[in-house]
This record gives structure tokens, C-alpha cells and sequence, in this order.
């Protein structure tokens, strides 16, 4: 029976897929391998242009023989000589004739009324149940002379039909496909037209309609509703074959696509159908890669006597050929995103985040791809489903490539950041390298046009068409506010680095100008005199005020300088303000520093001496004084010394000499802008009186010099007075000279010979007078003394020299050797080298040894 088909339970080949295959065998199995028979007659991939018929009727009654001359089928056929049972079960085929339309499968249903199966018709009506259930068109088989009969045509069977044909479709009336009943009235002879035969068919399936039991809402639908019905006529296939093969072939015509005739009505609500016998609305709109899937389950509700609802299994279908094909799609985009993925996640891992190229057109082409090949394959199915499922493959997609993208949109965020503040920080090297002014603020515009142009393409590549969540507009804005804030952090950086700048430029200043003044400390006389009573020189009493006024022009201008530049780096008009009170609060502890420099206790100590030096070494026309055993060098020391302690207490505060009283630093500095950040005050210095929490006073904040350290200073400036004092009074000794007054007359005695001869002689007696002239001024001025040393050094110089000179000549000219007998330096003569520590002569052998150490 069917053996060269493909059986169930059997593993087929595929010459037995050639023949067709068994659905479902006698013990109601049904056989798995229904979608790889699809696929091996290349059916499942047709989509919806398939077609099913199913055939059933009386067992023995030629339904396969039917078959076999209309589409070209094998099924095994009735040996004549036997009248047995040949199909048991469901078998199944593909049409082999090419006048029809494209990918018929036909159904062959075991027999009704077998003796086989007895008072057993459960089988059959199940089997008629699942053909009605999955069949475009029920071929009835009857002879004609069983037309009228109840059992002989089929009605009972039909009734059955009839019935559960209402229990299939009540959940979604408004999708119920159709059905054509084509019934083949076999043996015809012609005697009874085939439309008389037809009356009494309609008529009994009219009157069979009326007495089933239908549900509620159902009671006055018509048959008309579900089922259309064709006829046709065959005459006697061994009696009449030649005509039996025309009609058949005439028959084979009309199984092509069709459309309804409305404007053809025949009698009892047949309607002609135009073209052929598929009609749009008889299919069940399940794809052919599907079926399999689809026929089992509903022959599992079948078999189990489960209420069927087609409309839910073609929805159980619909679930489970999309998640499958949703699942192979799936492996299509995990080829592709899979590796970016990892390859991201490792950069990710390692810290340094990667832009990855073309991630834009990758990830939207395999978005596409896929979706697309799931449009194709799952959209023949139950559209509600197919929308379902499609949403949840996108979503399932989507999740994957905003994760992605969102990864590719943090490295593009950190790189560009990075690069940013790369390139704003190279242009700025760069400018101040060429000694040239750079426009900071054009730097970092131009650097921020850059990096949002290079961020907004990336973001555009990445975004999919009607994908909202693609819109990166957020993630725009967001990276544009981060650039921001590095430019602020940038501005700020800089504005500190020409704080810096012009705080060098005011120390620089400062130290030159402060440095000055203090100097002016050092010159009692300030030019016109060194008052020793009375009021003090101006360089004296009006210090802080000089210093002061220094100190406010040079901050003016470097504020002026910092503002003017700050300016050009769009900094706001609070960042300048803090810049400002920053930069006047490191002015004043640069200005406390060198005051401090220069009063340290060397420094001051050295002014002060050469303040008293020139009030007590220079007179009132500021010449040098000459001291004399006559001079009041107690007096002007005293009035000298007096006066330059007096400066001492002068220093010691910061006092203005306007006001008498030390400046309004808080006024100065200014109240802290509400701008000031903690990392502002971070490299501040407390300064006294403003900032109070730090503990130090105003009071000690314009204190220059402690008590402590002001009375050393006085013990230690008198010491250094006294030893300038000491220093004068023996200046002012040394220079009387006592001589003898026998001295005088013996001198007279032994010289008046000469007296006389110089006397006479006028050229001599000019050249005395010039001489004691000489004398009498030198000994005015006190330098009598230092003239005789002079003389006595320049004299002795002058013999070392001539030794030297002598000595050299004799030692290196041969001539000069050999007139006084010398020898060379080479040879035996004794000198410092040739002799050893007691002073003897060394021999030749200790000095060449001493030599070669």
C-alpha cells in the first residue's frame, strides 16, 4: 500500500519523496517529516502560492484512481481482482500536471464505509475534520447512481462536516475562509443531466444544513455562508476511457486561480466561479514553509477531541514560524555585530576607549538585512502575530545596537573631550612659543567647532531611519555641555597661568622698585647733606609712603594688564573679579616678602651702617671730613649715631607717613567675589586682619619688625658705630707729627751752605717753594701719612720687581751664565728643589725618584 511512498515512522529518501508522503497513518501518527518533503518539491518557499484539495468518499469508489489521471499522481489503486482497502490513513502529493496553477498538493482520505474499520468511524470523520480544517477544496467522489442515497453519497459524513465546520471559525467569524465542495460524479452515463443531479445534491445538503444543531447566534446562518459548491461529471472510466481522459483533462482546466462571478447567481445560492476554482478567499493563508507545523497541530486538537479553533492555531502557527524565523535572523546579526561588540567590550576593559569605524552603515544595513528577512518570511503569517513578533525582533535588535551605539557615542564623548582639550592646549604652547599674542578664546572656539563637527557626523551615521531612539540629540547637547565645561576648566587654567605671568611681572617689579627705596637708606646725605639735627631727608621719613605708592601703581597696572587680557578669553566678568582679588592678595605677600628681604639682619644692618657712615663721614656740603685732633668727632658721632637709630622705629611698622597710620589693607584687597571657588584659596597666604580665622592680626600683618628683633638691631648697628667711630679717632691721632726744636737749629747749621747756594739760585729756589707748597697742602689735608706708604710700597714693589726681573735674566740668557759663572737651571746649582727637608743638597737618584712620583 503506498510503499513506494515515504511512510511515517520511516526515514525517507528522496526517491520516495519523489512519489509523495504519508500525513497521517491508520493509528492516527502524524509524520514529522511533512516540511522536509516541502522542501524537497521545493513547495516551501512558495509562500502562499500553493494550493491543497483533499478528496474523500466510499472506500473503493476510485477516489486514487481519480487522483492519479488528474494531477499525475502514484496512489496506490484497487487491484480489480481483489476489492480490498489500499489507502489507509493520509497520504499526500504534488500534482505532476502542468496545465494547473503552480504547487497543488493532493490529499488522499482513506475511505468511508470500509468493512476494514466496521461500526469504527471515528477515524473517518476525524480525517474529514483535519481535511476540511486544511483543504482550499474537498473533492467528493460518489457514483451517480448514489445520488439521493444518505449514506451512499456521503451525507452522514457531510452532516458531521457541516457541524464541526461551526465550531471552527465562531472566534473570528469575520476571517472564516471558505470552502469549496467540489463534487465528481462518477460513471455518469448521460441518461440524468448533470443538472438535475446537481439539484438533488444542493437539496439534500440544503436540507441536512437545516437539521444540525448550531450554536447560539448561528441559528439562521445559511450553508451558503461557509461553503461554495462545484460540480462536474465523468463518464465510465473502462466502458468510455477515451472520453473518460477528455473529461478529466477538461476537469484538470479548471483547477487555476479563479475570482467569484457575483453577477452569475445560480439557483439554491451556487455561484459561478469565473477563471477556475481557487479563489482568494478558500485559502487558509498559511505559508507553505508553515504547514507542517499548522497541520500538526491542528490534527493534535483533533486527535485528542479538543475543541478546534482554527483562528487560534493559525495564531499558535503564526508564534512559532516567527520565533523560529526571528531566531535564524538573529544568527545573521550575531555574525555581524557580535565581533564589534567584543571588540568594544575589550576596549572598554582596557581603558582606552575605541571609535569603531563604519559602525553607523554596519549596524543599520544588518538592521535592515534582518528585519527584511523577516518581513519576507514571517509576514505570510497571522498578521497580528507577525506585528507582534516583528516588534519584539526589533526590539530585541534595537536593545543590542543602543547598547552598541550608546558605547561607540561614551568613546566618541571621551575622545573627543581628550582631542579637545589636546588641540586647545597644543595651539596655546604653540602661540606662546612664538612669542606672538594668541587669541585664546579663538582657539577654543575653533578646537570646539571641530570636535562637535566630528561628534554630530558620527551621530548622524549612527541614526536608523524611523528608529526614535537613534536620535542623539541628548547625547549632542550633552557632549557640547562637557565641552563647555572643559573650556571653562581650560579658560580658568590659563587665566591662572597669566595670573601667574603678571604675578612675576609685579615680584620682578617690586624687587627693583622696593629694592630701590630701601637703598636710598643707605645715603644719609640724600644728596644735599646729611642733616644731623632736625628733620629727617625725605628718602627717610616718607619710606612706607613711597613704597606704598609704588606698590598701588604697579598692581593698577598689572590689573589692568590681567583684565585687558582676560577679555580675550571671553572670561566672564566674575572670573575676572576673582582673578583680580587674587592677583592684588598676591601682590601684597610678594610686597611682605621683600620688605621682609630687605630687613633681614644683614641687609639691614649694612644700610644702616652706610646710613651713619655718610652722616658721619661727610659734612654738611656733603665733602668727606678730614679728621683733626681739633674736630668734635664725639659730637658728630653722637648726633650721627642718634639719627639713624631713629630710623630704626621708622622700619619696624608699616606706617603711613599722610595718615599716620598703616594702609586700609581690606579696602585694597577688597571684599572675596562670590565666584571664588575652594581650589581659588587653595595657594593663598592668610594675610592679618583679613583673613582672621588663620589667627594673625592686623597689627602683626603691618609689622615689619619685632621687639625682639629691633633691640637686637640697635645693640648690634651701635657695635658697628663704635668701630667707625674707633676708626676716625685714630685717623685724627696718627696724623700729628712731633719733631725736636734742636732739630730745627742743627739743621739750620749744617744746611745754611745749601741754604745759601738754593738761595742764589733761582731755577733751585723756585723748585724749594714748589715743594714746600706741596708739602704744607698735604699736611692741610692730614695725607702725609698715606703718602709715605704709598711711597714705601710703590718703592718696595718696584725692587721685588726688579729682582725678579734680574733673576729671570740671569737664569735663562747663556751669555749672561757664562759671564758670572752660573749654571742653568738643568744643572747641579742649588736651589729650593735641590734641597731636602734639613736644608742639605739631595743626590741625583732621591730626585729623579721624587720626580717620578
Amino acid at each position: 500500500m503506498n510503499g513506494h511512498f515515504s511512510s511515517v515512522g520511516d526515514k525517507p529518501t528522496k526517491a520516495q519523496y519523489g512519489h509523495g508522503i504519508q500525513v497521517i497513518d491508520e493509528d492516527k501518527e502524524f509524520n514529522s517529516n511533512i516540511n522536509s518533503y516541502l522542501h524537497a518539491t521545493d513547495v516551501a518557499d512558495a509562500g502562499f502560492n500553493y494550493h491543497l484539495i483533499s478528496v474523500f468518499g466510499s472506500q473503493s469508489t476510485g477516489k486514487s484512481t481519480l487522483l492519479n489521471n488528474l494531477f499525475g499522481t502514484e496512489f496506490n489503486v484497487m487491484s480489480e481482482s481483489e476489492r480490498r482497502q489500499t489507502t489507509k490513513g493520509i497520504w499526500m502529493s504534488k500534482n505532476k500536471k502542468g496545465s494547473m496553477a503552480d504547487n497543488i498538493l493532493v490529499m488522499d482520505v482513506e475511505g468511508t464505509d470500509g468493512r476494514e474499520r466496521g461500526e469504527d468511524q471515528d477515524f473517518e470523520r476525524k480525517s474529514a475534520l483535519f481535511a476540511l480544517a486544511t483543504s482550499e477544496v474537498l473533492i467528493v467522489n460518489i457514483w451517480e447512481h448514489q445520488v439521493g442515497l444518505y449514506q451512499g453519497a456521503n451525507m452522514g459524513l457531510l452532516k458531521t462536516v457541516f457541524e464541526v465546520n461551526l465550531q471552527l471559525f465562531l472566534k473570528d467569524k469575520q476571517s472564516t475562509p471558505r470552502s469549496l465542495l467540489f463534487f465528481v460524479i462518477r460513471d455518469h452515463i448521460g441518461h440524468t443531466p448533470l443538472s438535475n443531479l446537481r439539484n438533488t445534491l444542493i437539496q439534500d445538503l440544503t436540507k441536512i444544513w437545516s437539521s444540525i444543531s448550531k450554536p447560539t447566534g448561528h441559528e439562521k446562518s445559511r450553508i451558503e455562508d461557509y461553503f461554495d459548491f462545484a460540480f462536474a461529471a465523468l463518464p465510465h472510466k473502462i466502458l468510455q476511457p477515451d472520453k473518460f481522459e477528455s473529461e478529466v483533462k477538461n476537469l484538470g482546466g479548471r483547477f487555476v486561480a479563479g475570482n467569484r462571478n457575483s453577477k452569475t447567481q445560480l439557483e439554491h445560492g451556487e455561484q459561478e466561479l469565473a477563471g477556475g476554482v481557487f479563489l482568494p478567499e478558500y485559502h487558509r493563508r498559511i505559508p507553505a514553509d508553515g504547514f507542517s507545523h499548522y497541520a500538526e497541530g491542528i490534527w493534535d486538537q483533533i486527535v485528542n477531541n479538543k475543541d478546534l479553533d482554527l483562528p487560534t492555531q493559525q495564531e499558535l502557527l503564526a508564534q512559532f514560524r516567527c520565533d523560529e524565523i526571528s531566531r535564524e535572523v538573529l544568527i545573521t546579526f550575531d555574525e555581524a555585530i557580535s565581533p564589534l561588540e567584543e571588540q568594544q567590550a575589550d576596549a572598554t576593559r582596557s581603558g582606552k576607549p575605541i571609535v569603531l569605524p563604519n559602525l553607523g552603515s554596519t549596524g543599520s544595513a544588518t538592521r535592515e538585512k534582518c528585519v527584511k528577512s523577516f518581513e519576507v518570511q514571517a509576514s505570510r503569517y497571522h498578521k497580528k502575530v507577525y506585528s507582534l513578533k516583528r516588534t519584539d525582533l526589533e526590539t530585541k535588535i534595537d536593545q543590542r545596537l543602543k547598547a552598541l551605539y550608546q558605547g561607540q557615542l561614551s568613546s566618541l564623548h571621551k575622545t573627543g573631550v581628550t582631542t579637545f582639550s589636546d588641540d586647545v592646549s597644543s595651539a596655546v604652547k604653540a602661540g606662546q612659543k612664538s612669542g606672538g599674542a594668541y587669541e585664546f578664546a579663538e582657539i577654543v572656539e575653533t578646537a570646539k567647532v571641530k570636535s562637535l563637527e566630528i561628534f554630530r557626523k558620527e551621530a548622524q551615521g549612527l541614526a536608523i531611519p524611523d528608529v526614535p531612539w537613534t536620535n542623539f540629540k541628548p547625547q549632542y547637547v550633552l557632549f557640547e555641555k562637557e565641552l563647555d565645561q572643559v573650556s571653562s576648566r581650560l579658560r580658568k587654567e590659563e587665566m591662572r597661568r597669566l595670573a601667574t605671568r603678571v604675578e612675576r611681572w609685579v615680584k620682578s617689579r617690586l624687587g627693583d622698585s622696593v629694592g630701590l627705596e630701601f637703598n636710598k637708606l643707605g645715603s644719609g646725605r640724600g644728596g644735599s647733606g646729611a642733616p644731623e639735627t632736625g628733620e629727617k631727608p625725605a628718602t627717610e621719613k616718607d619710606l612706607w609712603d613711597r613704597i606704598w605708592n609704588l606698590f598701588t601703581s604697579i598692581v593698577k597696572d598689572a590689573e589692568s594688564r590681567f583684565a585687558e587680557r582676560a577679555k580675550s578669553f571671553e572670561a566672564s566678568e566674575e572670573e575676572v573679579q576673582v582673578g583680580l582679588w587674587r592677583l592684588r592678595r598676591k601682590s601684597w605677600v610678594a610686597l611682605r616678602e621683600k620688605i621682609e628681604e630687605e630687613v633681614m639682619e644683614g641687609n639691614i644692618l649694612l644700610k644702616l651702617r652706610e646710613n651713619f657712615e655718610d652722616k658721619f663721614r661727610y659734612d654738611e656740603a656733603g665733602v668727606p671730613r678730614i679728621w683733626r685732633p681739633a674736630d668734635d668727632i664725639e659730637g658728630i658721632y653722637t648726633r650721627a649715631r642718634e639719627s639713624t637709630l631713629t630710623l630704626i622705629p621708622l622700619l619696624s611698622k608699616f606706617k603711613l607717613l599722610t595718615t599716620s597710620s598703616p594702609p586700609d589693607l581690606e579696602e585694597f584687597i577688597g571684599h572675596q567675589p562670590p565666584g571664588v571657588e575652594p581650589e581659588d584659596e587653595d595657594d593663598l597666604a592668610p594675610i592679618g586682619g583679613i583673613d582672621e580665622e588663620d589667627g594673625k592680626s592686623f597689627e602683626e600683618e603691618v609689622t615689619v619688625l619685632s621687639e625682639a628683633k629691633r633691640q637686637d638691631l640697635v645693640v648690634r648697628f651701635k657695635k658697628t658705630a663704635d668701630g667707625v667711630y674707633l676708626e676716625a679717632k685714630r685717623s685724627a691721632i696718627g696724623g700729628i707729627t712731633q719733631v725736636p726744636l734742636y732739630f730745627y737749629g742743627l739743621l739750620l747749621v749744617l744746611g745754611w751752605n745749601e741754604i745759601l747756594a738754593v738761595l742764589r739760585n733761582p731755577i733751585l729756589f723756585m723748585l724749594l717753594i714748589v715743594m714746600a707748597g706741596g708739602l704744607y697742602i698735604s699736611y692741610s689735608l692730614n695725607l702725609l701719612g698715606p703718602m709715605m706708604q704709598m711711597s714705601s710700597a710703590a718703592w718696595n714693589q718696584a725692587i721685588d720687581i726688579g729682582k725678579e726681573r734680574l733673576r729671570d735674566f740671569l737664569a735663562n740668557n747663556d751669555t749672561a751664565r757664562q759671564a758670572i759663572g752660573m749654571r742653568g737651571r738643568d744643572s747641579d746649582s742649588i736651589s729650593m728643589d735641590t734641597l731636602d727637608s734639613r736644608g742639605k743638597k739631595q743626590s741625583r737618584a732621591a730626585s729623579a725618584d721624587e720626580d717620578d712620583l
